[in-house]
């Protein structure tokens, strides 16, 4: 069935919502993006998440700029096969785009037509896949211009450096060595043309030259096994990871572990290494079993698949992407220690 945006853009500006979302709708639309009336959005989303866009396209109507709204199953069923023409073509015109909904299994394929436009157009673009009411009270709720001050400095030693080495108490041991033809990515929440960013933001990120070592995840696995494994401090899963590629994966969660492997090894770059990242968001106090939040939380984290080589420069390519997170690093960048028990060294 295809819906006129104008209706959707009214069925979403009418709709009630908890007051208690604005703080971080506002964050969102006028820190995060610095959204400008002259410039005109395109806002995605789905049933599920449609309050959540409620209260974004009221922070829209407030600065006066021109959006359309969709909400996915009133243009396709769930999950996608192909993001819907009618918004591909909407944001060849836009100039900002927020993309907030639920990730559904195998969905993957469609973010990327859509990240095609974005990277293209050089559009502003909020990636909020799996953005909840809790995700909106806490990491939406940050101070982003401080979350940006210490993901600069970060940035600026890791650009500089050959090797990180990060420890768990857990048992996480990881080497990873760098590429100097790779680029370092800051994403602190505050989003340019440069590069979309997930909010919320706070990370750094690139694509490694090649990892090796255990990675114990005890905080959470990305894309859709989030939802169904949550947080896996009572269970976590142990990678190894031998010259970049994934090695062997254990759990007492025999479901998580055959999912992850399954996963891993959709096709041949799967079990790459593709990004390896520093969570910069220093207003989130713990893991809470969301992937879009989790993966801010200041430590380590690294992700098989797809190396958004479109931003790192890497040459190679994989049609999945799976983040994991752990918790209480300890991080050196080559000598020198940035990070203990989780806790930064360096003042933002």
């Amino acid at each position: 069935m295809n819906v006129p945006v104008s209706q959707t853009n009214r069925a979403l500006n009418q709709l009630p919502f908890d007051p208690e979302l604005a703080p971080g709708a506002h964050n969102a639309v006028y820190v995060c993006l610095g959204v400008q009336p002259s410039e005109k959005v395109t806002v995605i989303t789905d049933e599920a998440t449609k309050e959540i866009a409620a209260s974004i396209v009221r922070e829209l109507e407030d600065v006066g700029s021109p959006y359309n709204a969709w909400i996915l199953e009133e243009l396709a069923p769930r999950p996608l096969t192909d993001l819907p023409q009618a918004i591909l073509e909407d944001l060849e015109s836009s100039q900002v785009s927020i993309f907030a909904v639920q990730a559904q299994a195998n969905e993957l394929r469609t973010r990327m037509q859509m990240t095609e436009v974005v990277n293209r157009r050089r559009i502003r673009h909020a990636h909020m896949v799996n953005i909840n009411r809790q995700i909106m009270l806490e990491g939406m709720r940050a101070d982003f211009l401080k979350v940006d001050r210490i993901s600069a400095k970060v940035v600026e030693r890791v650009r500089k450096a050959k090797q990180i080495r990060a420890k768990t108490p857990a048992g996480t041991d990881l080497v990873a060595e760098l590429n100097p033809q790779y680029r370092w990515i800051k994403t602190s929440g505050l989003i340019s043309p440069d590069k979309w960013g997930n909010l919320p933001g706070g990370e750094v990120f690139t694509t490694p030259g090649e990892v090796n070592g255990t990675f114990v995840i005890d905080g959470v696995v990305g894309d859709w096994l989030c939802a169904k494994f949550g947080d896996l401090v009572a269970n976590p899963l142990t990678i190894r990871v031998k010259g970049n590629r994934l090695s062997e994966a254990h759990s007492a969660n025999r479901d998580l572990e055959n999912d992850f492997w399954s996963y891993t090894h959709t096709d041949e770059n799967s079990d790459l290494v593709g990004e390896f990242a520093i969570g910069t968001n220093i207003e989130l106090k713990d893991v809470i079993g969301q992937i879009l939040q989790d993966e801010k939380y200041p430590g380590v984290h690294i992700a098989f698949g797809n190396p958004y080589g479109a931003h790192t420069g890497a040459q190679w390519f994989s049609s999945t992407h799976i983040d994991v997170v752990g918790r209480k690093f300890d991080i050196w960048v080559d000598d020198e220690q940035i990070m203990r028990d989780g806790q930064f060294l360096i003042e933002a």
